[in-house]
């Protein structure tokens, strides 16, 4: 990047458009933003959003689920959704770092996704589960089809919620 800031949110207008910079600390890591251009009513989330596989959450540069989380309900506040009908074009696009482009409730979706996996490690952890008996448990198989591979997910979750 050419300019950064350390505010929680600014401001610009460009290209006879306002656009909001939202700073979401500690989601994939700990220099994440979304991007919000008003008038034309799209979101880009980078890497906070993949729609190709499981996101990455890089806990060595300070990435967390709980980061990851906020991030997501985030956007979710910011979008609108297609109403009252949502299966018609209309609402805020979420475009993801990678992948198609997003509806409100397709991050709801995602958001939920990872609630569920989070929570069963999390009980995996409480019952004393290691990582190894946790991978092999499989706890994000059901998307997987979806979004292939999840065991650098499950670690990355895993480390952190273990980490002291």
């Amino acid at each position: 990047p050419t300019e950064t800031f350390s505010e929680s949110r600014r401001s610009i207008y460009f290209n006879q458009e306002g656009i909001q910079i939202v700073r979401v600390p500690a989601a994939h890591s700990d220099a994440d933003s979304i991007v919000f251009f008003r008038a034309s009513d799209v979101i880009a989330t980078g890497d906070i959003l993949d729609a190709t596989r499981f996101p990455v959450i890089d806990i060595e540069k300070g990435g967390s689920i709980q980061g990851e989380l906020a991030a997501l309900n985030k956007v979710i506040e910011m979008a609108v959704r297609p109403v009252p009908l949502v299966f018609v074009d209309g609402g805020t696009y979420v475009l993801p770092g990678h992948g198609r482009v997003y509806g409100q409730p397709d991050v709801v979706e995602d958001r939920d996704m990872l609630v569920i996996i989070r929570d069963i490690i999390q009980d995996q952890i409480q019952r004393g589960m290691t990582l190894e008996q946790i991978k092999a448990a499989a706890p994000a198989k059901g998307y997987e089809s979806q979004y292939g591979a999840a065991d650098a997910f499950v670690t990355a979750i895993y480390q952190g919620l273990t980490k002291k």
